[in-house]
C-alpha cells in the first residue's frame, strides 16, 4: 500500500498509540509512535513528519511544550492535540501556538480518520465561488488563521471575533458520523447560554434528538437563522470537510 503521509503519535497510553497505528495505518499512513515528549521532539529534529498527534499529559514534558517546540523545528508541521482532560485554557493555548485541532478523548476511529484525511486532502478546503457567494455569512473556514476555531466537545466549537464577541457553532462532520444530523433546532428568543448546558438540539430523520452543548457562557447577540439552509448545501456538495457552521454570536459573561 502506498503511504499517504508520515504521522508521529505521542501518547504514554499504549492503547491510544496502538489504536492510532492500527486505524491510520490501515488507511495507508506511515505511523511512528512515542510515549515521551522529549523523545518526540528528538524525532521531529531528526526526521520530517507531516502530522503530529500529541496528548497533553505526558510523563516528562507537557504536550503544549512539545507543540511549541515542534512548530519551531518544523513550522509547516500540522499538529493535533488530544486530551482526556479538556479545558478552554489548553484549547486556546494550543490554537495560539498553531495546533490544527484540539480533540477530546475518547474519539471514534472514524473521527480520527476524518481528521487525518482533512489535513492531507487539500481538495476539501476548496469551495466553489457560487457557494461562497451564497453562504459566506453562515459558514466558517477551518483554515481561518485570523480567528481560529477552538473545538470543545460533542460537536461544538467556539472562536473569538472582534469587540469581545465570540462565535459558537456546530461541527457538521461529528453529527454526520453519528448518523443523526438532519436539522438544527435553536430555541426562539434565547438570550443567554450557559457553559456545559444545551443551547440547541440536533434532530434526526427518525425523530431522535441530541443536545448541542455550549462551550462557554454569554449573552446572545445574534443567531444564524440560515444555518439549516447552509448545512444542507454543505452536505449536498460534499463540503463538510473544510467548513463549519456558526450558530450564535455571544458576548462572554464571567460567572
Amino acid at each position: 500500500m502506498e503511504k499517504k503521509g508520515k504521522i508521529l503519535v505521542l501518547d504514554d497510553d499504549p492503547v491510544v498509540t496502538l489504536s492510532c497505528k492500527r486505524i491510520l495505518g490501515a488507511e495507508g499512513f506511515n505511523i511512528i509512535t512515542s510515549d515521551k515528549g522529549e523523545d518526540a521532539i528528538k524525532k521531529i529534529s531528526n526526521e520530517e513528519f507531516d502530522l503530529l498527534i500529541s496528548d497533553i499529559r505526558l510523563p516528562d514534558v507537557n504536550g503544549i511544550t512539545v507543540l511549541k517546540e515542534s512548530k519551531i523545528i518544523q513550522p509547516k508541521l500540522d499538529v493535533v492535540i488530544i486530551t482526556g482532560y479538556p479545558t478552554m485554557e489548553d484549547a486556546k493555548e494550543s490554537v495560539r501556538l498553531g495546533a490544527f485541532e484540539y480533540i477530546e478523548k475518547p474519539f471514534t476511529p472514524e473521527f480520527m480518520i476524518n481528521v487525518a484525511k482533512k489535513i492531507f486532502d487539500q481538495r476539501g478546503w476548496i469551495l466553489r465561488k457560487t457557494f461562497i457567494d451564497e453562504f459566506r455569512d453562515e459558514i466558517v473556514s477551518l483554515r481561518d488563521t485570523e480567528n481560529p476555531v477552538i473545538f470543545y466537545k460533542e460537536g461544538t466549537w467556539a472562536r473569538p471575533l472582534k469587540n469581545a464577541i465570540w462565535e459558537i457553532g456546530c461541527d457538521i462532520r461529528y453529527w454526520l458520523l453519528s448518523g443523526q444530523l438532519t436539522y438544527i433546532d435553536l430555541p426562539e428568543g434565547i438570550n443567554t447560554i450557559i457553559a456545559g448546558e444545551s443551547f440547541g438540539k440536533i434532530l434526526s430523520g427518525s425523530g431522535h434528538t441530541e443536545d448541542l452543548i455550549s462551550p462557554m457562557t454569554g449573552k446572545v447577540k445574534e443567531i444564524n437563522h440560515n444555518a439549516n439552509t447552509a448545512m444542507s448545501a454543505l452536505i449536498r456538495d460534499n463540503l463538510s470537510e473544510g467548513w463549519l457552521l456558526w450558530l450564535a454570536r455571544i458576548q462572554p459573561i464571567t460567572v
